[in-house]
């Protein structure tokens, strides 16, 4: 089976580059289970119970995020609601919303959706190695297909969190630092990795966001307004190919498409 996940969705740019092309890549590549991850889907800071929805009515069909979840208030009694949407799992305890979800795929495979963040130069949250340790512990074992979205921000973390679930979970894929990487590889024992997806946003940009403000940001150290780019669009994401018996990834590959933005 395939599993798509879509790389951090920035802003209205993202938005609409998604909206263009999910639907032919879902069609075209035989897409099973659509996952995204949208923390930063509203403005490139947070997202917002209207985005969620139209989002998942595109035929997405769980959402992921990380530390940016918390940005919009509205959506706090949202992740209470919706099961679809996830904050990841090492938040402390009562905290909004939930960080796994088992979803049953176009194709009538159960799957485990887990989102984790990491804890390097991020926001104070529970060890995610341990709480990944929890939610496996109490997943069905019949539940053989699991992807997890690591929101972290180094890479040696996100490396360590591959190698740790190595054969545990059918993929381990990184988000945050919107920069796609040249890693991606199935590990030693079958699980697929690649440390950053990339965003799905405007490339012409600092991590989605305008050049010239980050740039005077740099090199006068003094606070500037941070507004999203325009111009170049583009949508990074993985294809996973699942053997669903086993949980096993066959393959992993990036795909990649955009278009130009006003």
């Amino acid at each position: 089976m395939n599993l798509l996940f879509i790389g951090d969705i920035f802003a209205s740019a993202g938005r609409g580059v998604l909206a263009e092309r999910f639907r032919r890549i879902v069609d075209e590549e035989h897409i099973d289970l659509a996952i995204a991850n949208v923390e930063n889907a509203a403005g490139g800071f947070g997202v917002t119970p209207q985005i969620a929805d139209d989002i998942l009515a595109l035929g997405v069909d769980v959402l992921t995020s990380g530390n940016h979840i918390w940005d919009k208030r509205e959506i706090y009694d949202y992740l209470d609601r919706q099961p679809l949407l996830l904050r990841p799992a090492n938040y402390p305890g009562g905290s909004p919303g939930r960080g796994v979800q088992v979803v049953t795929a176009r194709n009538g495979v159960r799957c485990a959706v887990i989102n984790l963040q990491g804890r390097t130069y991020m926001p104070v949250s529970d060890c995610p190695f341990r709480e990944a340790d929890t939610i496996l512990a109490a997943l069905d074992p019949a539940v053989k297909v699991r992807f997890v979205d690591f929101h972290a921000e180094v890479t040696s973390e996100k490396i360590a969190m591959g190698w740790y679930l190595d054969g545990r979970v059918s993929a381990v894929v990184g988000t945050h630092t919107h920069v796609p990487t040249a890693d991606t590889r199935i590990l030693a024992h079958g699980t697929a990795y690649q440390t950053d997806v990339g965003m799905t946003g405007p490339y012409d940009s600092v991590i989605g966001v305008e050049k010239a403000p980050i740039i005077r940001k740099f090199m006068t150290s003094m606070p500037v307004k941070m507004e999203a780019a325009r111009g170049r669009v583009e949508l990074h994401s993985v294809i996973v190919d699942v053997d669903e018996s086993s949980g096993r990834a066959r393959s992993i590959r990036r795909y990649t498409t955009g278009h130009q933005a006003g």
